[in-house]
């Protein structure tokens, strides 16, 4: 493990001076220790690297006149457009997952969209406030170009982004809803945490985004671990017809699982959501952890094979997704 990521490791995981107010459902707020940490890096395991295929079919749409697609952009980034309404969730278009220009997760791939080729954006959905999923630089570009985008957020959260100058901005905590224009967004909760610094762990909340829209409803995870919040998310707003779910970042799982689910927990997470239909994410664009890049994909379709009947798919960046 090279001293870069030994740097941002500690950077992350480091236990704060403060801990904010805010825990998961079973009351946990997944601290590691110290020593926790140095184990994994002292573990020295090198993952084996490949940049992925970008699939080109993205360009047979076009974007602002065509409907009811998705296009997964890379980790947790996709762009949805569905009776008429664009939607980006967790958008990163940077080159590095890190509050540092120089230093911590670099792109293994570059977004499967640019940004500047994304039509008109009506909402922004932010799952927590972790570099890789709430990227300040990319919000800011797109509030600059998508001046009417809705912004929603984690709470705790709707203040990182307005001193950056970006209006619009709602902040939710657990199963709080915004309702707008036949559509929907509930915050769910996951298992997970938040940290951007020294001293702002847990001072902000993280979820999932249950979307729904007429005649369709979409869940978007985030980063979790495996926890019953997804029965229970079932249980209050039904099962959706699309499940977007993370399937990488686990290993070391002794010290990743608590906070990030693998391929087999990924299969039970959308057995028990009851979804129709769900897209791998969260894997292949960035150096997080341990796994080998394309260890995820495989384990996902190993685990399909032995459930037999659900459609789980670990797609290409740039593939489109028919929202039928």
């Amino acid at each position: 493990m090279d001293i870069v990521k030994n740097i941002f490791i500690i950077f992350l995981f480091l236990p704060s001076v403060l801990y904010g107010e805010y825990k998961n459902t079973d009351g946990t707020a997944l601290e590691k220790t110290f020593a926790e940490m140095i184990k994994w890096i002292r573990s020295d395991q090198e993952p084996v690297l490949t940049s992925i295929e970008i699939s080109s079919e993205w360009k047979d749409l076009n974007l602002l006149k065509d409907d009811n697609y998705a296009v997964w952009i890379g980790h947790s980034t996709f762009l949805i457009k569905k009776n008429g309404i664009t939607i980006l969730t967790d958008p990163i278009f940077s080159e590095r997952a890190s509050p540092f220009k120089n230093i911590g997760p670099k792109r293994l791939i570059s977004a499967a969209i640019p940004l500047n080729k994304i039509p008109k954006i009506d909402y922004v959905t932010v799952s927590h406030n972790h570099y890789d999923h709430l990227d300040i630089n990319s919000l800011i570009r797109i509030s600059k170009q998508h001046p009417n985008a809705i912004f929603l957020v984690p709470a705790g959260d709707k203040d990182l982004l307005e001193r950056k100058k970006i209006k619009n901005v709602y902040e939710f905590k657990w199963w709080q809803s915004f309702d707008r224009k036949d559509i929907q967004f509930t915050f769910t909760p996951v298992q997970h945490w938040s940290k951007r610094g020294l001293f702002d762990r847990n001072k902000s909340l993280w979820g999932g985004w249950y979307i729904t829209n007429n005649d369709y409803s979409l869940y978007h995870a985030g980063d979790t671990g495996y926890s019953s919040d997804f029965k229970d998310t079932k249980s209050k707003l039904g099962s959706p017809k699309y499940a977007f779910i993370p399937i990488g970042a686990y290993d070391p799982e002794w010290f990743m699982a608590a906070s990030h689910v693998n391929p087999e927990d990924a299969v039970q997470i959308m057995q028990d959501l009851g979804a129709e239909k769900a897209f791998g994410m969260h894997w292949a664009t960035f150096v997080l952890t341990d796994e080998d890049t394309l260890e995820p994909k495989q384990r996902l379709e190993e685990a399909i094979i032995k459930t037999k009947d659900l459609d789980f798919i670990s797609l290409m960046p740039g593939e489109i997704i028919n929202l039928d």
